[in-house]
């Protein structure tokens, strides 16, 4: 059926965004899920992804979205790059960057809901692990207090609308 026919046409793979080693207009589609916000070069990649998508192919791109400027001071720094969020940028930065890329952008959407979802998530596991391995946790660097004002302070951007989530869809012109 359909599924069979789409599998049979199908190949996924990787490789390094910023120097893709595949020929020009290989691709039908470049996925990059919550990654581009860590790309030292997010131009560069960018122009990666038009180079390898064939005239009409499309880039989705989901990732973290943040206007730096008004984060917390919770949310700079160290604990900003474990959390992707230092270099993340808003959504019309990275329609912007796809745009200089040759990258026609069809649809963007917010989905900050999914950040939300993250936060509840790693506050559920910091919490199992205060219950049954405190001392790992203390090892770790991982103090109470700091990590829950991270937690509160990434609460308040989301709220703030400094800190969200996205979904952008780009295509390559005939």
């Amino acid at each position: 059926a359909v599924t069979a026919g789409l599998a049979a046409r199908t190949a996924f793979t990787t490789g390094d965004a910023e120097h893709l080693p595949f020929p020009d207009g290989m691709f039908d589609a470049v996925v990059c899920e919550c990654a581009l916000c860590t790309f030292p070069d997010k131009a560069r990649a960018a122009a990666e992804f038009a180079r390898v998508l064939r005239p009409g192919g499309r880039v989705g791109i989901t990732d973290v979205t943040a206007t730096v400027q008004r984060l917390p001071p919770e949310l700079t720094g160290l604990t900003a790059r474990i959390a992707c969020i230092a270099d993340a940028r808003p959504l019309d930065e990275y329609t912007g960057i796809l745009g200089t890329a040759g990258l026609r952008t069809l649809r963007t959407e917010r989905h900050d809901q999914a950040l939300t979802r993250m936060i509840d998530q790693i506050e559920a596991r910091l919490n199992l692990l205060r219950l049954t391995a405190p001392a790992e946790l203390a090892a770790a660097g991982l103090a109470r207090d700091d990590a829950a004002g991270t937690l509160t302070a990434a609460r308040r951007a989301l709220t703030d609308g400094a800190l969200g989530y996205g979904l952008l869809i780009a295509e390559k012109p005939h």
